[in-house]
């Protein structure tokens, strides 16, 4: 076969047959032994292996807590999380899109939880909220408010697994919506400024259509890597109070690895993927009919 091409075609082939190789075993090897466990009976702790169809795809898709909580759970946390890092990240993009004294340093700080691993941020974000000795609740303490238990209610560790993860990304948004208004042409904004308009304006009707292209690529990435979040949350509350800040990603963990039933957890992996594909279609579809990035 590969005699069949040129000899530039066949040293092109052979520069990327490593990479190619890594990625067939380390990614495309184990999804065909998930879909393939999905479809039988796997317990880890008795792999008997035997063909069982679609019994733990419709034990994912009727269990009440998959329905009621997980999923929920997961579609909140993508839309806020997406929601509040974009609105903050363009903010930010717009203050530093400006020159002014010390704009790099302010660019560094504003950058840095980039370089904090996910699990390190979980663990501070847990240490600060700590209802016994955690520096949040101190100073509640010293302002006369009794700090509350925040990883034993809902809401509460929902809300703090949420400022985790627009804390580590919202510099992720700043980064390419700056980028992204640094390449903006001048003039539009140049006659805006001779005729007077209003800031407010001038980012409503001007900055904001000719960024959305940009807005619209950064949403979707950040959606689909939203979607399939786990270590903040495995880090932060494992789940709970009771299972009720899980996510589809711990779904599938602790059917595969707590509970030893590898096949079900293979099943509830592929439906989150199943979803996750569909969702970036449609998402990207909406997206670019509504800012009409395709004119």
């Amino acid at each position: 076969m590969i005699r069949k091409f040129g000899e530039q075609q066949r040293f092109m082939l052979l520069l990327i047959a490593p990479a190619a190789t890594l990625m067939v075993m380390f990614q495309v090897v184990p999804i065909v032994i998930g879909a393939n466990a999905s479809f039988r009976d796997w317990a880890l702790n008795d792999p008997q292996k035997t063909w069982v169809g679609l019994k733990h795809y419709v034990a994912v898709l009727t269990d009440t807590e998959f329905l009621q909580v997980v999923l929920p759970n997961t579609f909140m946390f993508m839309a806020l999380s997406v929601s509040l890092a974009l609105a903050a990240g363009l903010g930010l993009a717009v203050l530093l899109n400006r020159s002014f004294r010390g704009q790099k340093l302010v660019q560094t700080v504003l950058l840095l939880p980039l370089m904090v691993a996910p699990v390190v941020a979980a663990i501070m974000l847990r240490w600060i909220f700590n209802d016994q000795f955690g520096i949040v609740n101190v100073i509640l303490d010293q302002i006369g408010i009794e700090g509350p238990s925040w990883f034993t209610q809902r809401w509460s560790a929902f809300a703090i697994i949420l400022l985790t993860d627009v804390w580590l990304w919202t510099p992720w948004f700043t980064l390419l919506l700056l980028a992204g208004l640094q390449s903006l042409a001048k003039e539009p904004f140049e006659a805006a400024a001779i005729d007077g308009t209003s800031r407010w304006r001038v980012f409503r009707y001007l900055t904001v259509p000719m960024l959305r292209p940009v807005i619209v690529v950064c949403v979707v990435i950040r959606s689909i890597d939203a979607f399939r979040t786990f270590d903040i949350v495995w880090t932060l509350t494992g789940g709970g109070p009771a299972r009720s800040t899980e996510l589809i990603s711990q779904y599938a963990y602790v059917s595969a690895f707590l509970n030893l039933d590898f096949g079900r957890g293979s099943a509830a992996a592929i439906v989150a993927a199943l979803i996750i594909l569909v969702l970036g279609i449609v998402l990207y579809r909406f997206l670019d009919r509504v800012v009409q990035v395709s004119r």
